[in-house]
């Protein structure tokens, strides 16, 4: 008997832990039909400290491209979290974007990939990769201006700006989205863009696209790390022409980060640029 009461204590200590565990909610997944898109759509969302459906106040709303949940939706939720907890930027509702198909939704029709050879073989390579497979950007577009905006102004209190972030391929979808629909969002972060895509044909567009008058006081951030001559060169070239054709409209930050990679980048990115974005 005495060898049987640890046996039986041990067993009833696991038995109250267990009782007393619960999940940590981050946020709640919620999702949408589209009908641009022909399909469900998962939508992640972090609803801040003090958000009440009963109360009166609404809240500013980040979108976050590669919103899914063991994608960049943590990495930036945790940011936002972290700096509205130490006061540097208010309350914020997250709303990430849950992947089906990045390759296909993020990048426009291809026109000039078999006729402009990239001297870059890996960027040649890739290009060569999604050609078979891209396209899909303007009907992703379609979906967030026509469908998700208004699902999330309806269903979730909302008010102030709407901030837009993605990177790589998101960021090349961020800067289509920025140069040909720039009213969509008021704040635009685009970190490592791949703009190398179909010959850096939004490139040479630019001129053209940037005519298109800024109805809102925008802020636009953008940075690259140590990702080859081609994609610094190209993220360089996107914050110059923003700064020659909307300075006037635009607060525009260009921020090189040598110290980090393809890889590293989008944290420290995404800090720094809310930051920056909140005046501190």
């Amino acid at each position: 008997m005495k060898k049987l009461l640890p046996l039986l204590f041990t067993i009833c200590t696991l038995a109250a832990s267990a009782q007393s565990t619960k999940p940590f909610v981050l946020g709640v997944v919620d999702s949408l039909y589209s009908a641009s898109l022909s399909q469900q759509r998962i939508i992640n969302i972090y609803l801040p400290d003090g958000y009440h459906d009963d109360t009166a106040k609404n809240f500013p709303v980040i979108y976050q491209l590669d919103g899914s949940a063991n994608e960049d939706f943590v990495h930036t939720v945790g940011n936002v979290q972290f700096l509205t907890m130490i006061g540097y930027m208010p309350p914020t509702i997250v709303v990430g974007i849950a992947n089906a198909d990045r390759k296909h939704d993020f990048t426009f029709p291809a026109g000039k990939v078999n006729k402009k050879p990239n001297p870059d073989t890996l960027i040649a390579f890739l290009e060569k990769r999604l050609a078979t497979i891209a396209g899909g950007s303007p009907q992703f577009i379609s979906f967030i201006e026509k469908e998700l905006q208004p699902y999330i102004n309806s269903h979730y209190k909302t008010g102030g700006t709407t901030t837009l972030i993605g990177q790589s391929l998101g960021g090349l979808l961020a800067s289509e989205i920025l140069l040909k629909k720039p009213n969509l969002f008021d704040n635009y972060i685009i970190v490592s863009p791949s703009l190398w895509w179909d010959g850096e044909s939004l490139l040479s567009d630019i001129p053209a696209m940037l005519k298109t008058p800024y109805t809102n006081k925008k802020q636009l951030y953008i940075c690259v790390g140590t990702e080859g001559r081609q994609m610094e060169s190209y993220a360089a070239k996107l914050a110059s022409e923003l700064k020659q054709y909307k300075s006037k409209e635009a607060r525009i930050q260009f921020a090189p980060m040598p110290q980090e990679t393809h890889l590293t980048i989008l944290h420290r990115a995404v800090y720094n640029a809310l930051l920056w974005m909140n005046g501190k």
